[in-house]
């Protein structure tokens, strides 16, 4: 296995820049992963294929707002863009001008909607690798009104409304990117779900910015996989082993829940999923034995990403690539704001 092998091209056109609107409008690749066959159908569309006694996990991590902007005591401009954070007060970030701003260095942070400062400071704490800095805040309480939503690299146009690049049911800070496949539901077709008999339950997993990132290594089994945060608290997990014993299916939305539960099943023997709090650190490759999934809504992923590996694992590799190849065809949106795909 190759990363090259998770390698395609996508036409520029295809990268959605905009969210569709309603958010379960957008389109719906429905794919059977063993006939092989594809639908094509709206999001809203996807209550036909949800049954009574079904298990929806989703994740309920809220976007901060991660980029921050400042000066230095010399009146230079700077920008931390927040990553992850370590403990109270103290983040790694990505920092503008990083050869300017090593240990010792303070910023005064400016309000992005207001003209004067926030009376918020950031002191570079140490220098990591990968160009990333430690940085510690004199408070968290002001991060929140101070910063502004990161948008991933790939969309260029302005989000008019910050609020769609949350979910519905967002309520656990702390992701510095959304997780974009529970972007397509509204309250509306989740009460849909719920009236269907299928129960919705909630999982924390904060996104980093480093699941945009390609794999860089030839060999993926060389890639150290980001670290992300993730909360299955013991009700949730009792809920999912009990749908696992009675042969109920669970279905995940997002890769981001994916990899949390199947971290958690880990720890326990089959069917069984226990309760998880920490740093998840699962990378799943095609050879991965799912223990805790049946079905996965995802939206269509960048190449040679860890996301694309993951649902490669999932689906089957070849599967995958068909899938692929005919959503360029027919036009899908990718990426963050893009159409979904409903893996059964």
């Amino acid at each position: 296995m190759k990363t090259s092998d998770f390698d395609y091209t996508l036409p520029e056109g295809l990268i959605a820049q905009m969210p569709i609107e309603p958010r379960d409008r957008s389109r719906l690749m429905v794919l059977d992963r063993r006939r092989g066959s594809i639908e094509h159908r709206q999001f809203f569309e996807i209550i036909e294929y949800l049954r009574e006694g079904d298990v929806l996990v989703l994740n309920d991590s809220r976007v901060i707002p991660a980029r921050l902007k400042g000066r230095k005591n010399s009146g230079g401009r700077v920008e931390i863009l927040l990553l992850r954070r370590r403990e109270a007060g103290v983040w790694e970030a990505l920092v503008k001008p990083a050869r300017r701003l090593q240990a010792g260095a303070k910023v005064a942070i400016a309000s992005h909607h207001l003209p004067s400062d926030t009376g918020l400071t950031a002191e570079i704490v140490a220098a990591e690798t990968g160009g990333v800095r430690l940085v510690r805040f004199s408070g968290e309480s002001g991060l929140a009104t101070a910063g502004e939503v990161a948008l991933p690299p790939y969309i260029h146009t302005p989000l008019a409304n910050p609020g769609r690049y949350q979910t519905v049911y967002a309520k656990a800070d702390g992701s510095v990117a959304a997780p974009t496949a529970g972007l397509h539901f509204t309250p509306g077709l989740l009460g849909a779900i719920r009236g269907r008999g299928v129960r919705c339950l909630f999982t924390t997993l904060h996104v980093g910015l480093d699941t945009f990132r390609p794999v860089k290594e030839a060999d993926p089994h060389d890639h150290a996989i980001h670290r992300e945060y993730g909360v299955l608290d013991g009700e949730v997990a009792a809920e999912l082993t009990r749908a696992r014993e009675s042969g109920r299916r669970v279905i995940c939305v997002g890769t981001t829940t994916a990899r949390l539960l199947e971290q958690a099943a880990t720890a326990s023997p089959w069917p069984g999923i226990v309760a998880f709090q920490g740093w998840v650190e699962l990378f799943i490759l095609p050879g991965h034995r799912f223990r805790a999934i049946d079905a996965l809504v995802t939206n269509f992923h960048l190449p040679r990403s860890t996301l694309l590996m993951l649902v490669s694992a999932f689906a089957g590799k070849d599967i995958i690539d068909k899938a692929y190849r005919e959503a360029i065809e027919q036009r899908y949106r990718f990426y963050s704001f893009g159409d979904a795909m409903l893996v059964l």
